[in-house]
C-alpha cells in the first residue's frame, strides 16, 4: 500500500510588511467572505451561512476560532520596521448523511490582511481534506486495504494523495500515510466511513505529532512519525505537515443499532448509576437498561465502559488506545476505535461532566471501574495517579455470540 506523492499543497507564510489598520468584521460577516471564496471552485450553494453541495451530499459549516490584528515591532518585522499581521483560524464542519459524525478540520491562516487569510485558509482547506473528499466521492485513484480482527473481515478503499505544507517552500513532504500503512488497519473497525487525520509541526526543539482517527487523538500511532520529524531542517519557522486519509467500507454498515440508541442509553445508565447504593440496586438498574436498550450485549458495554471513561477523566490517568477482551483464558487485543461505541459513550460522558455534576454521584459511578480500583492501590503506594498509565481497558461480555460492532 505503498503511495506515491502525486499532489503536494505548499501554503507560503506570508512576510510581514507595513500594513493599515484595518477594522475587524462580524464574524457573519467574515464567514460569508470565507464561503464564498471556497464556492469560487466547489460549485456549491450557499444556504443559511452553510455551504451545500448537493452532488456529494455535503454540508460546510465554519466557526471563526480567532481573527485578529498582531502588530509587529521594527525588531519583529522582516522589513525593520513597524507592520501588522493578520491571523485568522477558521474551524471547518463537514457534515454527511452517513456520516455519524462531522468531520471537523481546524485551520490556521495569516496574511498582510483579512483578505489574504482567508485565500491563506481556504486553499488549506482545499488541498486537503476537500481534494480528499472529492476523490472519494468520484471514486478516484482508491487504494484496497483489508481490516481483520477479532474474526471479522472487512474490504475497504483508502483515499490519500494530498500533503499540506506550511511554512518551508523547499521542503520536500512525505506521503505520511505511508507511515502507517501497516498498523493503521488495526484501528479501522466495521463502520462505512473513517478518516484518518495526520498532522506533524515542529518549530525548533518543539515538536508535534497528532494522529486522529474519526476525530479521536491515537497516541499509539505517532511514535511512527518521530524519525521523519526529527529529521526536518530548523529554518526558523513553524513548519508543518498535513494529511487527511478517507476510508469507505465495500459494503454496506451492517450494525443493529445506531448511534442515537447509544447516546440515549448512556444517559440512562449514568442517571440510573448515580443512584446505586447497593448490589441489590445495581441488579435491577441492568435489568431495567437492558430492557430499556432491548440488545444485551450493548446494554453491557454501556455499564462496563462508562465507569471506566469516567474514571480516567475524573483522575487524569493516561490510558493506551486499546482494548482487551477476555474470550475463555485468553485477552484479544483490539482498539477503541474499533468498538464504534466506545467514542460515543466518551461524548455522553464528557457532557455530562461539563454540567459539573455532584462529586459523590460521580464517584459513585467511578467506583464501578476496575482501572480506579487499581489506581487506589497504586496512590496508596504513594505513586501520583496522573503520571501512571494504563495500555486500556480489559472487559468481558457474558452474552453469547457476542459481536463487536
Amino acid at each position: 500500500m505503498q503511495i506515491p506523492i502525486k499532489g503536494v499543497i505548499t501554503v507560503g507564510i506570508f512576510k510581514k510588511k507595513n500594513g493599515k489598520n484595518e477594522s475587524v468584521k462580524e464574524e457573519k460577516d467574515v464567514k460569508m467572505m470565507i464561503l464564498e471564496k471556497m464556492n469560487e471552485d466547489i460549485n456549491g450553494t450557499i444556504y443559511d451561512n452553510c455551504l451545500l453541495v448537493p452532488r456529494f451530499g455535503f454540508s460546510i459549516d465554519i466557526q471563526i476560532g480567532r481573527n485578529e490584528v498582531r502588530k509587529l515591532s521594527a525588531e519583529e518585522s522582516s522589513t525593520g520596521e513597524s507592520a501588522e499581521i493578520r491571523l485568522l483560524q477558521v474551524i471547518f464542519i463537514i457534515k454527511h448523511d452517513d456520516f455519524d459524525e462531522p468531520i471537523i478540520e481546524p485551520v490556521a491562516a495569516q496574511g498582510h490582511d483579512l483578505d489574504q487569510a482567508i485565500v491563506m485558509a481556504v486553499e488549506t482547506f482545499k488541498g486537503g481534506l476537500w481534494h480528499t473528499l472529492q476523490q472519494a466521492f468520484t471514486k478516484q485513484k482508491g487504494l484496497p486495504v483489508e481490516v481483520n480482527y477479532l474474526m471479522q473481515h472487512y474490504d475497504f478503499d483508502m483515499y490519500a494523495e494530498s500533503v499540506v505544507l506550511v511554512g518551508d517552500k523547499d521542503k520536500q513532504p512525505a506521503m505520511l500515510i505511508n507511515f502507517i500503512k501497516d498498523v493503521i488497519p488495526k484501528y479501522i473497525g466495521s463502520k462505512k466511513y473513517y478518516w484518518v487525520r495526520i498532522f506533524l509541526a515542529r518549530h525548533g526543539d518543539k515538536k508535534t505529532i497528532e494522529v486522529r482517527v474519526n476525530g479521536t487523538v491515537c497516541p499509539g500511532l505517532a511514535p511512527n512519525f518521530v524519525k521523519y520529524i526529527d529529521s526536518w531542517a530548523d529554518n526558523g519557522n513553524i513548519v508543518t505537515e498535513k494529511q487527511y486519509a478517507l476510508f469507505i467500507q465495500r459494503e454496506d454498515d451492517k450494525c443493529p443499532f445506531d448511534k442515537e440508541l447509544v447516546v440515549s442509553g448512556s444517559k440512562k445508565a449514568i442517571e440510573m448509576m448515580e443512584n446505586c447504593n447497593n448490589p441489590e440496586e445495581y441488579k435491577a438498574m441492568k435489568e431495567e437498561l437492558d430492557e430499556t436498550i432491548g440488545d444485551i450485549a450493548l446494554s453491557a458495554e454501556i455499564r462496563i465502559f462508562i465507569p471506566e471513561i469516567l474514571a480516567r477523566l475524573v483522575i487524569g490517568y493516561s490510558e493506551g488506545d486499546s482494548l482487551f477482551l477476555i474470550d475463555g483464558e485468553s485477552q484479544i487485543e483490539f482498539r477503541k476505535t474499533q468498538l464504534r461505541s466506545y467514542y460515543y459513550m466518551q461524548q455522553v460522558v464528557l457532557e455530562y461532566l461539563s454540567k459539573t455534576p455532584d462529586k459523590d454521584k460521580v464517584m459513585k459511578i467511578v467506583s464501578n471501574s476496575a482501572a480506579f480500583r487499581e489506581i487506589q492501590k497504586a496512590v496508596k503506594e504513594g505513586h501520583d495517579p496522573k503520571e501512571l498509565y494504563v495500555p486500556g481497558t480489559t472487559y468481558k461480555i457474558t452474552v453469547d455470540n457476542y459481536f463487536v460492532w
